[in-house]
């Protein structure tokens, strides 16, 4: 939405300015050698064609700054974010995909868990896939193709057809509630992966059928069930109402890609003690670790108080986060931008962030992680919030949010996983939180094996 809003004041800026631009050059009024000039341009003495080109100009500029106006106040934020863009220090003139190649194969991994845990995954925002819509996702090293059908329901399928490969996803068309293969016309059933159509078949086997992952859709997102053993869902993803009813609406989202093992994102969580150290600073001294701590910025200060516990049955798999936050400025504390979160982990890839500000209103950050291969994760952010707060104001909160995140990301791009940290007593949360998410591998959940210069598993 947004890049199509940008490009439309880019071409009426274009348009303005190419036709002053061609006035300016041509000079004169051409009308005016058959006698019959512009009546409008008479009517307020703009005649000549370097005052109409200034006009034109200004029209143009005016529609461009009414365009980027309209953006903020009212579009929807999005920050994607490419895997090279954000963690990494580019320096002796290298390039950042350059410095980002060289750290992941530099780097030591460690010993790691099993890369993926079991439990729900988002494979994308629900926006994002219309009705007859058909998108091509990475999610836990398979390639799937997520579309939807004419009714309106999402499905999630192996992308590669069983009959000679083709990807479903790329060329591939929805057509009722089934799947289309581009290369022979094989129709796949979305609700349990069945062929239920050949085109130069007298009959379908019975065995023709694609992969089919048990996925739902709830919050404005598209998820799956991964469990290394087959197993069917053990718990469900809980339903935002105010979402469902139209009280919080979407007001944006970020994405970024992180070269790390999945469970040291959620990590953070317990981890009271990096807050005070990495995010203190304010979000003015921006997201480059070198720099955060700069004296120009240091009259903005954070301040936090994070309690972190897992939850008992029947929700084991969830935990929970309590955060205070308060900003001073030169010292002083402004309780206007006090904010109260509650950060709900469900399973291994979930978290509802809601906020609760007296000042700015209520709303709800969904924090994903999804593993696309061992060592890369993508993270989203999607945020929903009062609607009948300015979107301005969420836009604020899911910016500050990224640059706090993105202060995390250059740690997690650079660090290595140590099976057995070397902590003191006030870290005892940590090793609570690593037992806690142990719940989510099984025996047979793979793992990472490195082998010289290739990465196997």
């Amino acid at each position: 939405m947004e890049s199509q809003n940008l490009s439309v004041g880019q071409v009426a800026a274009i348009i303005g300015l190419g036709i002053g631009a061609v006035l300016i050059i041509h000079g004169g009024d051409p009308l005016d050698s058959m006698g019959q000039g512009y009546p409008m341009w008479r009517k307020t003495g703009l005649i000549g064609a370097p005052a109409r080109a200034v006009v034109c100009i200004i029209a143009g500029v005016t529609l461009l700054a009414m365009g980027w106006l309209y953006r903020l106040l009212f579009c929807p934020l999005e920050l994607l974010r490419a895997p090279d863009d954000v963690g990494y220090i580019a320096d002796d003139g290298r390039s950042r995909a350059r410095a980002a190649n060289d750290v992941r194969r530099r780097r030591k991994i460690g010993e790691l868990p099993p890369v993926y845990p079991n439990g729900w995954y988002r494979v994308l925002d629900s926006h994002m896939l219309e009705r007859g819509d058909v998108k091509n996702v990475s999610v836990l090293g398979e390639q799937v193709a997520v579309f939807r059908g004419q009714d309106g329901k999402a499905h999630v399928v192996d992308a590669y057809c069983p009959h000679l490969g083709a990807n479903l996803a790329v060329g591939g068309r929805v057509v009722g509630d089934c799947l289309e293969c581009p290369f022979h016309g094989w129709k796949f059933r979305g609700e349990d992966g069945k062929c239920v159509r050949i085109p130069y078949a007298e009959k379908v086997p019975e065995f023709a059928k694609v992969r089919r992952w048990p996925s739902c859709e709830v919050n404005g997102l598209i998820l799956v069930w991964f469990h290394c053993d087959g197993e069917d869902p053990q718990w469900t993803v809980p339903e935002q109402h105010e979402i469902t009813k139209g009280q919080w609406v979407y007001r944006g989202r970020t994405e970024h890609f992180i070269n790390a093992h999945i469970e040291e994102i959620p990590e953070n969580a317990a981890d009271v003690a990096h807050l005070a150290h990495l995010h203190t600073p304010g979000i003015v001294s921006g997201v480059d670790l070198r720099y955060t701590n700069s004296k120009t910025w240091e009259f903005v200060r954070h301040d936090w108080k994070v309690h972190w516990e897992p939850e008992a049955e029947p929700n084991k798999h969830c935990s929970t986060m309590l955060v205070k936050h308060a900003l001073t400025v030169f010292g002083r504390h402004w309780p206007l931008l006090d904010a109260d979160v509650v950060a709900r982990q469900v399973g291994p890839g979930v978290v509802f962030l809601v906020f609760d500000h007296g000042f700015l209103g209520q709303g709800l950050i969904m924090h994903c992680v999804t593993p696309v291969e061992p060592l890369l994760q993508c993270v989203s952010h999607t945020i929903f919030y009062q609607s009948n707060i300015p979107p301005l104001v969420p836009k604020f909160v899911l910016r500050a949010e990224c640059i706090q995140f993105e202060r995390d990301v250059m740690i997690w791009n650079n660090k290595k996983y140590v099976s057995k940290p070397l902590l003191v007593k006030e870290d005892s949360a940590i090793l609570k939180h690593r037992r806690w998410f142990s719940q989510f591998y099984s025996d047979n959940s793979p793992r990472l094996h490195y082998q010289h210069d290739t990465l196997d598993f």
